[in-house]
């Protein structure tokens, strides 16, 4: 079996160039381009935070900075060219994917039916025809709309109404897509109304193993099989162990290992040509910083982040406010193929201003003039994209790196 041995740069050349973050972010950002980058990366992460920008339009931004929010809702309610279910979390994804989610939501299905009355009671199982008859004879329901205006029961967030309960259930088990959102409401049809009918066909479970192992270790450029497993979530660690060890015994897969930012190597799986494919990576425009969004998905995976840049990141949203290291949700900055630090900024629009309360580098980094001046024309270009016409700086911005 033929090795590789990636240094710490090659492999981070390889991996960012897979995730779209070694090329300027410059370029024409329509509904092409967009469909084009969102099927490069896989997935794009949904999350409801907006402290800047929502998660999903700040990971296309980062990428092309004249991208717009209307063209995501292009692309999902009126293209239907993605659609929005789970990954590891909920993220939009290539319709032409859709195929392979049948076993995620058959899993899904099982898992639900074990877990959910525990955690809910068994009431929203009751509640699941008449979600279907409803929206099958009016269209489209929004969890409010579908009960009524009544919450949980006062235990939580988390602790839905039985009506939003049984919409969750039929959508993450596939009765059920989502046909559009108004603000961050979801707003929930029939499948068949969503998804075009090309796309809707099942195929079989070992197609599916084999598509998603690939279409992982395709995007992830080298990984463990315990990394490969979790890029989509759909197949157990085990499982895709075992396909690793065919596709060994194939010729379609080596072993070998990259370089850590400690120096340390890691033993991961990759196609035969990647040391080719690695040295092919371009260079990354040394000094252009990009400020990231916290479920970026390069950095999805903490610890792979961690093992390949030296980057240990937490967001902090659920850590109480005097325990917190940073902040409630602060930004990673990244500078060519480099994470350099961390940023706390938040939009304040009745002000119509970013407010950046404080910045921590990484240790060895300096924030020279040269490098603040670039840091500082990134957060301003931020600013215009969240809606804001001017940064304001809190006094003592510029922090010391917080040791380890």
């Amino acid at each position: 079996m033929t090795a590789f041995h990636l240094d710490n740069r090659l492999a981070r050349h390889l991996f960012l160039d897979r995730h779209a973050l070694i090329e300027p972010p410059t370029g024409s950002a329509g509904t092409g381009e967009m469909q084009a980058l969102i099927e490069r990366l896989g997935f794009v992460q949904v999350d409801s935070v907006q402290t800047v920008a929502r998660a999903h339009h700040m990971i296309l931004w980062s990428r092309r900075q004249r991208y717009r929010p209307a063209t995501l809702a292009r692309l999902l309610e009126r293209d239907r060219s993605i659609f929005e279910n789970w990954t590891h979390d909920a993220a939009v994804i290539p319709t032409r994917f859709f195929p392979y989610w049948h076993q995620k939501f058959h899993r899904s299905r099982k898992r639900m039916e074990e877990r959910w009355p525990k955690w809910q009671g068994d009431a929203f199982m009751g509640e699941c025809d008449e979600v279907l008859d409803r929206i099958a004879r009016y269209g489209p329901l929004s969890a409010g709309e579908a009960g009524g205006g009544k919450s949980g029961n006062g235990g939580g967030w988390w602790e839905w109404h039985p009506a939003k309960a049984a919409l969750e259930y039929l959508w993450r088990s596939g009765r059920l897509a989502i046909a559009k959102r108004e603000g961050f409401r979801k707003f929930y049809d029939l499948t068949e109304k969503v998804i075009p009918e090309p796309h809707r066909a099942a195929v079989e479970n070992g197609v599916t193993l084999e598509w998603a192992c690939s279409a992982a270790i395709d995007r992830l450029g080298f990984a463990t099989h315990g990394e490969i497993a979790a890029f989509w979530d759909v197949f157990s660690p085990a499982e895709v162990r075992d396909w690793c060890l065919s596709e060994i015994a194939a010729g379609r897969l080596i072993e070998g290992r990259f370089m850590g930012a400690d120096g340390r190597l890691w033993r991961s799986y990759a196609r035969p040509d990647i040391m080719e494919a690695a040295a092919r990576s371009p260079e990354p425009p040394s000094t252009r910083i990009r400020i990231l969004s916290p479920f970026d998905p390069a950095l999805r995976d903490r610890r792979r982040a961690e093992r390949l840049f030296g980057f240990r990141y937490r967001i902090e949203i659920f850590v109480p406010e005097p325990k917190r290291t940073y902040g409630y949700y602060v930004f990673p900055v990244m500078e060519g193929a480099r994470l350099i630090g961390r940023i706390d900024a938040k939009a304040l629009r009745e002000r119509n201003c970013l407010s950046v309360r404080a910045f921590w580098p990484e240790a060895g980094i300096a924030m020279g003039k040269a490098r603040i001046a670039r840091l500082e024309a990134e957060l301003e270009r931020l600013a215009r994209f969240s809606g804001c016409a001017a940064v304001e700086f809190a006094d003592g911005w510029q922090r010391d790196t917080v040791a380890a």
